[in-house]
């Protein structure tokens, strides 16, 4: 293999030119493994591949150096620190081949003193049940969530005031160990120091050296209008307190409407079902039902109405996300027969039934006339 032709990176690695990072990624995880010195020692060409593939991925997972050398070819990324390979130089070539293996950093442990970086803390999640009317009209809500807090007595770095933790002699202060398993040089967490690279001699009594210290935060979440279930809200910061005066991790809040007890949500629009008598279905009738918003809608329910036939009402749904318009309500009739009758009122349905279809305009006017000043009362 030549040096002063070098092969076209997409071509070491086998992707199209167009290939995603994604695709570059896994083509280079296959090279490596089977190229790995480790695996081939004392292979001169073996240790070439390895070498000629971790270049290539080198330059196309950085979309800068990608640019330059689709534009310019390799001149354009001479100069740039490629023409020795240094594993330790490119930030994710342990990582990739650490997630592979399942070990830890296999270039030697030189990523291990990062156990003693500031950690940002767990983003954690809670549940808020809410009413439908709730989240009709918007709310404000008061919630307590236990979480780890940065411990004040010593300011989050988890060793008595005017004490400071000192490197650990095992690892030097990387949090890993190295040892040999197989063909492999494998990175293992630090027995001394449990990976974080430090002895802490003097740790301090309210945190037990852990720098933070468990505590129930009260939280006020505002909670708009038109929510449903299985939304979240996010409240940057408000989750756990990073380790070693890391940044605090969010709280996702997940919203779970009630179920009602007379309305059905679809979205934005609202379902119910309006019980009416077979008197009000057979001569029409105007009848109030309340919304969702305690407000008072008029549904006009036409003569002849049929059971199970839906009547909407505009707007008189759930508002929607972001200023949309509200929903509507959708009114279902379910037409309730009687089980009684007075006397009158079942010499009136007789007579409605003997005549049938079969009786003139005029008189059946008349005959609905009766029917509703009899089921009036008057």
């Amino acid at each position: 293999m030549s040096h002063n032709q070098p092969r076209d990176y997409y071509e070491v690695l086998g992707v199209g030119r167009d290939a995603p990072l994604d695709e570059i990624k896994k083509a280079y995880r296959a090279l490596a493994v089977k190229y790995h010195p480790d695996r081939n020692p004392d292979d001169a060409e073996a240790e070439e591949r390895f070498k000629e593939a971790s270049q290539a991925y080198a330059v196309l997972s950085d979309a800068n150096q990608r640019a330059r050398y689709d534009r310019f070819g390799h001149q354009g990324v001479e100069g740039q620190g490629f023409g020795g390979f240094d594993p330790g130089a490119f930030g994710d070539f342990a990582d990739i081949l650490g997630d592979l293996f399942g070990f830890g950093d296999l270039f030697g442990g030189r990523s291990g003193s990062g156990r003693q970086a500031r950690r940002r803390g767990r983003d954690l999640q809670y549940t808020l049940r809410i009413s439908l009317e709730e989240a009709a009209r918007g709310v404000a809500r008061t919630i307590r969530v236990p979480r780890l807090e940065r411990c004040e007595a010593c300011s989050g770095s988890g060793s008595e005031p005017g004490t400071t933790p000192e490197p650990c002699g095992t690892c030097g202060g990387h949090g890993q160990v190295m040892f040999r398993r197989g063909f492999l040089s494998v990175a293992q967490t630090c027995p001394s120091c449990a990976g974080a690279g430090r002895l802490n001699r003097h740790p301090c009594g309210p945190c037990g050296g852990r720098g933070r210290v468990e505590r129930e935060a009260t939280l006020r979440v505002d909670i708009p209008a038109g929510v449903d279930s299985g939304m979240r809200l996010r409240l940057s910061g408000e989750g756990e307190d990073g380790a070693l005066g890391g940044p605090s991790g969010d709280l996702f809040v997940v919203i779970a409407v009630n179920p009602h007890e007379v309305f059905e949500r679809d979205g934005d629009d609202l379902h119910m079902v309006l019980p009416v008598s077979v008197f009000q279905a057979m001569l029409g009738a105007e009848v109030e039902v309340t919304t969702i918003h305690n407000e008072v809608a008029k549904v006009r329910i036409d003569a002849g109405s049929q059971p199970g036939e839906v009547i909407r009402v505009g707007g008189a749904g759930m508002p929607g996300l972001n200023g949309r318009r509200r929903g509507d309500l959708h009114v279902s009739l379910k037409v309730v027969v009687p089980r009684k009758l007075t006397a009158e009122q079942r010499q009136l349905v007789e007579e409605v039934a003997r005549l049938g279809g079969g009786v003139a305009p005029e008189d059946q006017r008349s005959l609905f006339e009766r029917l509703k000043r009899a089921f009036a009362g008057d």
